[in-house]
């Protein structure tokens, strides 16, 4: 399995806070059977802004520590971006990551409110050849509230990104709710983990795709793990 939504670098947002649990992190992932990791810290404008060769430098040292400790996981690197006017002038002026340097970017939207500016930043994004990936939409309130939303973005050109722990109800009930419609009616593309802390997520990885594996089965599981995480590393 490919993971496509991760905060496992170092002090760069609210994810991990040393080395030693990243690394324990990323024991905690190959145990859960996840091969390739895309390192993702968030991108919140005045509020978190990584610098790009920090991170890159960040990526380069975790890889060789890991490599060190005979641990085979590849590490790949991105940013949850939250979403802003500002997004396409972030990206030319170098600010931001698309996920391992493809036209995926992955985009966080409000929890708790609309974004009136929404289909604007997608069509721009889209008419520079960005594909937004909608990070976990089942925990926002506007798409629980109607969950009709996430075809409209589809139809606009957006990818959806779920996370497992939302079918395990970690996100409470109207996330766990919705994301079984939105597996049930096929308009969900890639899951991640969206992991920050050590022992959360990572042990509950095999029961969270039996559950989903009952919803979508053996073929649907690989797609959303593997297949199409698989067409952003490779930027098809």
């Amino acid at each position: 399995m490919i993971d496509v939504h991760s905060h496992l670098i170092p002090n760069v947002d609210d994810g991990s806070r040393s080395v030693s649990e990243t690394v324990e992190l990323i024991k905690e992932a190959k145990r859960a059977g996840f091969l390739d990791i895309i390192l993702t810290p968030h991108f919140i404008l005045n509020s978190y802004e990584p610098d790009i060769q920090e991170l890159l430098l960040w990526k380069t040292k975790l890889q060789e520590v890991i490599d060190k400790e005979r641990i085979s996981v590849n590490l790949h690197l991105g940013m949850e971006v939250y979403i802003t006017e500002e997004i396409i002038n972030l990206i030319k002026q170098n600010k931001i990551l698309t996920l391992e340097n493809s036209k995926y970017l992955l985009m966080e939207l409000p929890l708790n409110s609309s974004v009136q500016y929404l289909d604007n930043v997608i069509f721009k994004l889209t008419q520079n050849g960005i594909v937004p990936i909608i990070a976990h939409p089942e925990r926002y309130r506007m798409v629980q509230g109607n969950p009709e939303i996430v075809k409209a973005l589809i139809e606009k050109g957006c990818m959806i990104q779920s996370n497992f722990g939302s079918i395990l109800g970690i996100y409470g009930k109207s996330a766990k709710t919705t994301i079984k419609y939105l597996l049930k009616n096929n308009l969900i593309h890639l899951l991640g983990t969206d992991t920050h802390k050590e022992n959360t997520i990572y042990p509950k990885i095999e029961k969270a795709v039996n559950k989903i594996k009952k919803i979508i089965g053996e073929a649907g599981i690989e797609k959303l793990t593997f297949v199409n995480a698989k067409q952003i590393l490779e930027d098809n």
